[in-house]
């Protein structure tokens, strides 16, 4: 949420695609006024970035755990500690455009509502029918998957 508010500050927003980071005012900007981190710090920030970027890959496939807010947690912790991941994450061909999409354009593509709500349901119903005896957790899978859908169709679609 920070990282995606210092991209967004007077609607400048910066193109993680391009090669040079110092042309995003807001970065450079957060560069230019952060207090050095010492090597411990920045070294755990690179490790929780990292399991935080594992966990929003898991969250690809697995429809229940989510996958953009692990990627802002990964862009947050590498942009504090080490500017090399951070350039790597947004220029990334899948995690960044996934960061690209949610920080500018606030839009997810068609593809990727369409198989995210497809794996969300097929394996909401098959855990339910197949895996689970007790009602009321049954019952709580099908709520949680209508918020999941209802969450995903809020977003614009990109075409």
């Amino acid at each position: 949420m920070i990282l995606s508010l210092w991209l967004q500050k007077e609607n400048n927003f910066c193109n993680p695609i391009q090669n040079n980071l110092k042309n995003c005012s807001a970065l450079s900007h957060y560069h230019r006024n952060r207090k050095p981190l010492n090597l411990f710090a920045r070294r755990l920030l690179v490790l929780a970035g990292t399991v935080s970027l594992g966990l929003g890959t898991l969250g690809i496939l697995i429809p229940l755990l989510p996958t953009t807010p692990f990627l802002l947690l990964t862009a947050a912790c590498y942009i504090r500690s080490s500017e090399r991941l951070y350039k790597w994450l947004m220029d990334h061909r899948l995690y960044g455009k996934f960061l690209h999409n949610y920080l500018e354009k606030r839009a997810i593509s068609l593809n990727v509502k369409i198989g995210s709500l497809t794996l969300l349901w097929v394996t909401i119903i098959t855990s339910s029918l197949f895996f689970l005896s007790v009602t009321w957790l049954q019952i709580l899978l099908i709520i949680k998957a209508v918020l999941v859908t209802l969450h995903i169709l809020s977003f614009k679609t990109m075409r």
